[in-house]
């Protein structure tokens, strides 16, 4: 059976760069264009939280901003993690494990952000009869690969025997979990949480264009895709900048209304009915790769304080990047700069879905 190291080695002898370039990028960062056809990336930026134990579905249904309490087996879910102001700490992927495992609920978010997240978590399970740990290690999530564009779920079906009918839907088997994100540029999008043997022994063929025609990527090709699905990521930089409905996240399927208390919940719910959000996050472009998560961005109708901050930015393959960029729903119409006032000019993009602008 093949080595995970030694795959993504000769994967990066072949595109003619090094190992340490290879877990990133291959490379060279890649274009929306390129994804759109289809595309594999090698993830190596997650990690996984796992809670364990009886109560750990109704614990995490205490604490996040959606229903975790009646998440099947063949679901995933967006959810968030909000301080008592209604801020977001971090935003995760959910999902519950199968067979002997169903009473784990898993928890992805940005490797960065996973230590003091389980820590602080971990101080609120009291009495509960649930565990967090740390699972990004496990045998079964051991590689990360995500795909999407036109030609990603026949490449896909190769190697896996069913894959999920809609975003959000599930499966799992000997061959790993796949999760169907939110489609980007038109397409499916996949998660495959796999062995390092199957990752190592499916990714050659994935990746090699003659066969499937998927262009091989890293982590940078995946947040790209993320972006163009108009799907937010909390991070280090955007840490309690934002109530949910800031980022789109209920759009997304994020928040539940109904499920009951939360730390943060009523902010939340006051910012949905009371009809005074007037904040949303779209789709940018801007002329310079080195835009970052919380910077700021300023309209040149009122260029004296900033009217937003972009949530997630990467490099676009184009010299630029593409932006989640939250800002005031006026602006949106407005000559938008990144960084100052003085600073290059954001070009929007249409989502893929509509911004509700929550005047009720």
């Amino acid at each position: 059976m093949p080595n995970w190291t030694d795959t993504l080695s000769a994967l990066g002898a072949r595109f003619h760069i090094d190992e340490a370039a290879t877990v990133e990028d291959f490379g060279r960062p890649l274009a929306a264009a390129e994804l759109a056809d289809g595309f594999v990336a090698v993830v190596t930026d997650l990690g996984i939280i796992a809670a364990d134990g009886p109560d750990a579905a109704s614990f995490l249904h205490s604490q996040l901003t959606n229903d975790v309490t009646h998440l099947g087996r063949q679901q995933a879910r967006l959810a968030g993690y909000c301080s008592p102001k209604g801020r977001l700490q971090a935003s995760f992927l959910v999902w519950r494990g199968a067979g002997s495992d169903m009473d784990s609920i898993y928890l992805q978010l940005p490797r960065a952000l996973q230590a003091p997240l389980q820590k602080r978590l971990s101080m609120f399970v009291l009495r509960a009869k649930a565990r967090l740990r740390d699972a990004t290690g496990d045998a079964a999530f051991a590689a990360v690969l995500g795909l999407g564009g036109a030609r990603a779920e026949a490449a896909l079906r190769r190697h896996v025997p069913s894959l999920p009918d809609a975003p959000y839907g599930k499966t799992e088997d000997a061959t790993g979990t796949v999760i169907r994100l939110a489609d980007a540029f038109g397409a499916p999008r996949y998660l495959w949480l796999t062995s390092e043997e199957a990752a190592a022994a499916a990714l050659p063929t994935l990746a090699a264009a003659q066969s499937a025609g998927l262009v091989l990527g890293g982590s940078q090709a995946w947040q790209l895709a993320a972006i163009h699905a108009g799907v937010p990521g909390i991070t280090a930089a955007t840490q309690e900048q934002f109530v949910p409905q800031m980022v789109n996240f209920e759009l997304l399927g994020g928040v539940d209304f109904k499920k009951g208390c939360y730390p943060g919940q009523e902010i939340v719910a006051r910012s949905q009915y009371l009809g005074k959000l007037k904040r949303r996050t779209a789709l940018a472009t801007v002329a310079n790769p080195a835009a970052r998560a919380g910077d700021e961005v300023y309209s040149m109708a009122d260029p004296g304080q900033p009217c937003g901050m972009v949530v997630n930015a990467t490099a676009n393959g184009l010299g630029g990047a593409d932006l989640l960029v939250e800002l005031k729903l006026g602006a949106l119409g407005e000559d938008v700069r990144h960084g100052a006032p003085g600073g290059p000019a954001l070009a929007f993009q249409q989502l893929p879905y509509h911004l509700d602008p929550l005047e009720l």
